[in-house]
């Protein structure tokens, strides 16, 4: 798996930005790093829940 990011835009309300930057500095991460975490945290639970998401990469 190469090492890169795929930038993407991800429109959300300020409440909510701000609550994740508090969080992200309490965990001491980047609000990048902070919502990366939460999504993979999220696609996880699923996964023990539903199975293997098949990918294409």
């Amino acid at each position: 798996m190469a090492n890169y990011y795929t930038p993407f835009s991800l429109r959300i309300s300020e409440e909510l930005l701000s609550k994740i930057k508090r969080n992200a500095a309490r965990n001491k991460r980047s609000t990048n790093k902070e919502i990366e975490y939460i999504l993979e945290q999220y696609v996880q639970s699923y996964e023990d829940e539903h199975g293997t998401i098949e990918v294409d990469l």
